[in-house]
C-alpha cells in the first residue's frame, strides 16, 4: 500500500521550501496526502505535471465547491465568505479579474517606478534611523510594499498598522474565530473606504471600481471588498517576505552578493532566482478535480483535491539543474512562484518591480550590511500560507 504523507510539509529552513519535497520529487510526480481534517488528496511534486494541471480546465479553483480541499482550519473559517476571483473559475474568474488589470500592466508599472524608488529611499532612511542594529522586516521590507499597495488601491497609509495587523492575524492565526474576526475587521474597514470613495472619489482601484462597475451594477459590493482584501493582503505580505528572505540569502552567499553589487544588469535575474528559491507562497495552488484525470500513470478521481505547491516544481532538477544551489546567473524566469495558467498572479509585475528596486538600493545604502542575528537562531514562520520570518535583525 502506498504511504500517505501529511500536507502541508513543515519548513525547517527560513528561506527554502520543506526538504521533504526533495525525496518525493525523486520518487514521482504525484503522491497521496492526508489533510488536517483527515481527507485525502494528491500533491504534485514535479514541474511538468504541475504546469499541466495548473492549466487543466478539469481542475477547479472554486472554493465554494463542497469537495474543495482545505489545508488548515483557516480555510474552513472563511469558506462561507464571498471569494475574490482567485477562488472562482472561468468565465466568472476572468470577468472580475479583468476589472483589476489596468492597475497592474507593464505600462502602469513604468509610471509607478519613480514613486516606488522614492518610497524605497524613505524606507532606507527609516531603517538607518532605527539602528544599528535594526529590524529589516519592520523598517524596510514591510513599509515598501505596504505603502505601494496602499497607493495602488487608494487605502490611506496612515491606517497601515491596523491592516497589517489584521492581515497577519487572518493568514497566520490557528484559531478559526480569530481568522473570522480579522477578516470581518478588514471587510468593515474596506467597506467604509468604498462609502468614502463614492462621496469623494480619489485615485486608486477601490474608488475606480466603486464609481464605475459598482455604480453601474456590474460588481456586487461584497465582491469589491473581497477583491480589495485579496490585493491588500497579498500585495504587501508576499513581497515583504521575499525582500526579507532575499536579503538573508544574499548575505549568506557573499560571492553571489559581490556579483550582484558589481553588475546592475544581473538584478532582474537575481530577483527571479530569489523568487524561485524562496517560494514564499508555496501552498497557493489548491484545486479540486471536476472530472477524472489520468496523468503520469496516476488516476485522479472527480471530487478529489489536488495540491500543487510551487516549491517542489521550483526545485525539480529536470527543470532547474542542481536546484539546491542558489545561482544568480541561472535562468529562473520559468519558475512557478507566481503560479501558471488563468490564475497566474495578477500582481507579478508589481512584485518584480518592487524587488528590483528595494534589494539593490538596500545594499547600495548599506554597503557593510550584515546579519545581526545568527542564521542558526532564525526559525521559519510556522504556518501554511505565506512563508518568511517575523524579524530579521541587521547591522552595518
Amino acid at each position: 500500500m502506498e504511504e500517505t504523507i501529511t500536507y502541508p510539509q513543515v519548513r525547517t529552513c527560513p528561506y527554502r521550501p520543506p526538504h521533504g519535497y526533495t525525496e518525493l520529487t525523486a520518487q514521482g510526480p504525484l503522491h497521496r496526502v492526508e489533510l488536517y481534517d483527515g481527507k485525502l488528496g494528491w500533491v504534485v511534486t514535479r514541474y511538468e505535471e504541475a504546469r499541466a494541471l495548473l492549466s487543466d480546465p478539469r481542475l477547479s479553483a472554486k472554493r465554494t465547491n463542497p469537495n474543495f480541499p482545505l489545508i488548515s482550519s483557516r480555510g474552513a473559517a472563511v469558506r462561507s465568505q464571498p471569494p475574490a476571483f482567485i477562488g472562482m473559475d472561468p468565465p466568472e474568474h476572468g470577468y472580475y479579474r479583468r476589472m483589476t488589470i489596468p492597475e497592474f500592466t507593464v505600462k502602469r508599472m513604468n509610471e509607478l517606478r519613480p514613486r516606488i524608488e522614492e518610497i524605497a529611499e524613505r524606507a532606507a532612511e527609516q531603517l538607518r534611523a532605527a539602528g544599528p542594529p535594526a529590524d529589516l522586516v519592520a523598517n524596510y521590507a514591510v513599509p515598501i510594499p505596504s505603502l505601494v499597495i496602499c497607493e495602488v488601491l487608494g487605502v490611506p497609509y496612515s491606517d497601515h498598522e491596523f491592516f497589517e495587523d489584521a492581515s497577519r492575524r487572518m493568514i497566520r492565526s490557528a484559531a478559526e474565530e480569530e481568522v473570522v474576526a480579522a477578516r470581518t475587521e478588514l471587510v468593515e474597514y474596506l467597506d467604509s473606504l468604498v462609502d468614502a470613495a463614492i462621496k469623494n472619489p480619489r485615485p486608486g482601484l477601490i474608488s475606480r471600481l466603486a464609481n464605475g462597475e459598482l455604480a453601474r451594477g456590474e460588481l456586487p459590493r461584497d465582491h469589491l471588498t473581497g477583491i480589495a482584501i485579496l490585493l491588500l493582503v497579498a500585495g504587501h505580505e508576499t513581497t515583504a517576505n521575499v525582500i526579507t528572505l532575499g536579503t538573508l540569502m544574499l548575505l549568506e552567499h557573499p560571492d553571489q552578493l559581490a556579483a550582484f553589487r558589481a553588475d546592475p544588469s544581473v538584478v532582474p535575474g537575481v530577483v527571479e532566482e530569489l523568487l524561485r528559491y524562496t517560494s514564499v507562497a508555496d501552498t497557493t495552488g489548491v484545486r479540486v478535480a471536476t472530472a477524472d484525470i489520468d496523468i503520469a500513470g496516476r488516476h485522479i478521481r472527480a471530487g478529489e483535491g489536488v495540491l500543487i505547491p510551487n516549491g517542489p516544481a521550483n526545485f525539480d532538477p529536470a527543470m532547474f539543474p542542481e536546484p539546491e544551489e542558489f545561482d544568480i546567473h541561472r535562468d529562473s524566469r520559468k519558475h512557478n512562484t507566481f503560479g501558471y495558467g488563468v490564475h497566474q498572479c495578477l500582481g507579478q509585475n508589481l512584485a518584480r518591480l518592487e524587488l528590483q528596486i528595494a534589494l539593490p538600493l538596500l545594499f547600495e545604502r548599506f554597503p557593510t550590511l550584515r546579519l545581526g542575528t545568527p542564521t542558526t537562531e532564525l526559525r521559519p514562520r510556522r504556518g501554511d500560507t505565506i512563508q518568511g520570518v517575523d524579524e530579521l535583525m541587521v547591522t552595518w
